[in-house]
């Protein structure tokens, strides 16, 4: 890309020295948030969000040479460049159009010279199509019983997204579906799911993009023979999302429907692609997921049509560099304060961590220092019931709050203490990052908190589609955004590979064993390896 530096930029200098200056007593948080006028100037609106990063630990300086930074890299023009099919993806020499696929503006995104939103726009037609027909009866299992269940079998980025998401709109989920995610290889995992389903009402959609991964295809087998052993037909049962031309497009393996997903959109980009649109179109209906499509839409344009200063993603992930990079803080916690988005947190920490979670630049240099936070989080007030005590009082990270102001569940408005739920709900999300900024002091040293821990705090203004397209956007977006500062590559994986390549070793001499179970273990393998497959295959410990 013609606007990424070469080379570390000269304000990154400025913001280390910044950064010192920030650690000293005077400029504690409890000093900063005596201004009056720091959440006016430390806030921002856009996208449909509201962002306050006023209890973050840093002041006009460090704000201005964060925005110069981001000016000198031209972020938001990488952003854009991007957007319009740019090779981004430098090491797989490929783009990243995860915003192609909830794009609705007329016009074309060329990838190599060619218009891609022609794919994009057929793919939504047929899922949309499928969609309609299950709903309407159309579509059915192979004894004639509609469709009440579906599992999603898929890993990693071909569930998480789609997890998040339908856990967020569930109160919409008004189609007569039960969705389910068979994710992991353990049979715990299938065996839990064929408990919940009724195998003859049941659909189960494969998302694999190569068809290949090993997890994947176990589950899928796994499916076929329990549908089978049924007196089911399993091809009547199962719908796939895979690349064009992958082993699940065969055209002689006749299936419900295939739905081709593409090589410039990532696994964990991947749930406004067909990943998401065919479980969460049959879940909530395909009207709905269209919704959230839009809600993501107008968050992209906000991204890559407003100032560095007014850039909600853009402005947050200068912080998250700023907080990882110059302060030192090696993690960061997202705490909603609302349950529908319990599996907001697992999906960030794939999408960031298996994005920006690498050791070299893009052009193969060792990075100076590690890149990317680590991600974890848990719906508040459960958080604070489970690590708080840390965040209070024990090594410090900072943190998203996130707040809704509109709850599904409105109806329910028993007070408890003078307030309703959602009331009690906000209390919390009020105070706990007031209480992690001041601190407070004690004569008893155990009761003391030291305060000047940062946060941010994101508002929601419901948990509509929209909403929830809009919150999932802001987070690929600022992900993407690091990874400009950091001059890294958000969209290869090449850190999964390794345990992959390793464990295929280990399955073929698995494989070996169940070939000839009195055999002994190969001399060649390493002490561990022997050691833990003799348990495997003899039931025993030592």
């Amino acid at each position: 890309m013609e606007c990424r530096p070469s080379a570390r930029p000269p304000r990154w200098d400025v913001l280390q020295s910044l950064a010192r200056v920030m650690e000293t007593p005077e400029k504690h948080l409890v000093s900063l948030l005596s201004d009056p006028s720091r959440l006016e100037r430390f806030s921002l609106s856009g996208g449909g969000l509201f962002y306050d990063y006023s209890r973050q630990g840093v002041d006009d300086k460090v704000m201005v040479t964060l925005t110069e930074l981001a000016g000198d890299l031209k972020l938001v023009a990488r952003f854009q460049e991007m957007m319009a099919g740019a090779t981004v993806n430098v090491t797989e020499k490929r783009a990243a159009l995860h915003t192609a696929a909830r794009r609705f503006e007329p016009g074309p995104v060329n990838v190599d010279g060619r218009d891609i939103m022609a794919d994009i726009g057929r793919v939504r037609r047929e899922v949309e199509d499928f969609c309609r027909k299950v709903e309407n009866g159309e579509i059915c299992g192979s004894t004639g019983k509609p469709f009440a269940h579906v599992v999603v079998v898929g890993i990693g980025g071909s569930y998480l997204g789609t997890e998040f998401v339908a856990r967020a709109l569930a109160a919409r989920a008004d189609k007569g579906i039960t969705l389910h995610f068979l994710s992991n290889v353990d049979i715990d995992n299938f065996g839990a799911v064929v408990n919940a389903i009724d195998p003859e009402a049941t659909l189960w959609i494969i998302i694999s993009k190569s068809y290949t991964t090993a997890e994947t295809m176990a589950n899928a087998r796994q499916a076929e023979r329990y549908m089978a052993d049924r007196g089911l037909d399993p091809s009547r049962h199962m719908a796939a999302v895979t690349s064009q031309g992958s082993p699940g497009d065969r055209t002689d393996r006749p299936l419900l429907g295939v739905f081709h997903m593409f090589d410039f959109i990532g696994g964990r980009y991947s749930v406004s692609s067909a990943v998401g649109a065919l479980p969460l179109g049959l879940y909530l209906g395909y009207d709905r997921f269209e919704m959230f499509l839009r809600g993501a839409e107008a968050m992209d344009r906000h991204a890559a049509g407003s100032s560095a200063r007014d850039n909600l993603p853009l402005v947050a992930a200068l912080i998250s560099v700023w907080n990882n990079t110059f302060l030192g803080y090696p993690a960061q916690a997202i705490i909603p304060y609302a349950s529908p988005l319990a599996k907001l947190a697992p999906h960030i920490q794939q999408l960031n961590m298996e994005s920006n979670g690498k050791s070299v630049t893009v052009d193969g240099v060792p990075l100076e220092i590690p890149a990317g936070p680590i991600i974890f989080g848990e719906p508040g007030t459960n958080a604070q019931h489970s690590f708080f005590q840390l965040a209070h009082q024990g090594r410090s990270f900072p943190i998203d709050f996130i707040g809704v102001i509109r709850p599904d569940h409105e109806r329910f408005a028993e007070t408890s203490r003078g307030v309703t739920n959602h009331q009690e709900l906000w209390a919390n999300l009020i105070a706990q990052p007031a209480a992690l900024a001041a601190g407070s002091t004690d004569n008893d040293p155990a009761r003391a908190f030291s305060g000047n821990r940062p946060s941010s705090t994101l508002i929601l203004p419901d948990l509509s589609p929209e909403s929830i397209g809009r919150l999932l956007a802001f987070y690929e977006a600022k992900t993407v955004f690091e990874a400009f500062v950091w001059d890294i590559n958000p969209f290869d994986q090449f850190g999964v590979e390794l345990g992959k390549r390793l464990a295929a070793t280990v399955r073929d001499r698995m494989a070996a064993r169940n070939r000839d179970l009195s055999a002994a273990m190969d001399d060649d393998a390493d002490p561990w390896t022997r050691f833990y497959l003799e348990m495997l295959f003899t039931g025993k410990m030592p």
